[in-house]
């Protein structure tokens, strides 16, 4: 297997990161270092990263935007500008409490991990950081998304149930999601996946049309007071 994937797999470092390391002589495994991407090595090798990829990795940030409507999460699109476009010193949140000043540099490889469309808003999660990247985006992500939901129609018991579990999308069951009223026009969704559209998509499917969407935690981080068009820094105690 090459030692990219295995670096990625066992959380090392993103299969980006690993090709980086791997040009730069990071990358040892069992102890001889590695200089060539598409090096190979067996799941049972020991696979270990230098104290300058370590270092490297430790001044790399994530960034909690709260995206307002009308910004796309990653390439500009049609018009639209991408959400990275925010980030900047005037736009920081002021209660942020991360003793880090803002610098070009970490606009550097910066890229969202998961999306929100164009007409949604709230949680949105940038970071230059592979490991937490997989981590929310990965095949076998299994991190909570939390949404709240303002929907237009009659919902029957049997179509909140189909919410909950029994539908598909793009010919695949979607994975078991947590789906209540949270008032009388207000729906609260919690995911363990990200189909593109998906929330949208199953309230056509039960005859509900969606007016507002917006992103208030992933894992263990929630967007709080975070105001919209605003940012602040992941906290070194803060875990997804």
């Amino acid at each position: 297997m090459r030692v990219s994937k295995l670096l990625s797999e066992r959380g090392l470092c993103s299969r980006r990161e690993a090709d980086l390391f791997i040009e730069r002589g990071w990358v040892f495994v069992d102890g001889q270092p590695v200089t060539e991407l598409g090096t190979r090595a067996l799941p049972t090798q020991t696979i270990t990263l230098s104290k300058e990829a370590r270092a490297a990795q430790l001044t790399q940030v994530t960034i909690l935007l709260n995206k307002p409507v009308g910004y796309v999460s990653a390439q500009a699109e049609e018009g639209y500008k991408p959400a990275v476009t925010l980030i900047m010193s005037q736009s920081r949140f002021k209660g942020d409490r991360v003793p880090l000043k803002f610098s070009p540099a970490h606009l550097k490889g910066l890229a969202p991990a998961g999306r929100l469309d164009i007409d949604s808003t709230g949680l949105l999660v940038l970071t230059q950081d592979g490991r937490i990247a997989k981590q929310l985006i990965g095949e076998d992500s299994e991190t909570e998304k939390e949404y709240l939901v303002r929907v237009q129609g009659k919902l029957s018991p049997q179509g909140l149930a189909l919410l909950q579990h029994g539908l598909s999308l793009d010919d695949e069951p979607l994975k078991p999601a947590q789906v209540q009223w949270q008032n009388e026009d207000q729906l609260k969704f919690i995911l363990r996946e990200g189909k593109k559209r998906q929330i949208r998509r199953m309230c056509e499917l039960v005859g509900l049309k969606v007016t507002g969407l917006k992103r208030i935690r992933i894992g263990n981080v929630r967007l709080h007071d975070l105001p919209t068009g605003q940012w602040r820094y992941l906290g070194k105690d803060e875990r997804f």
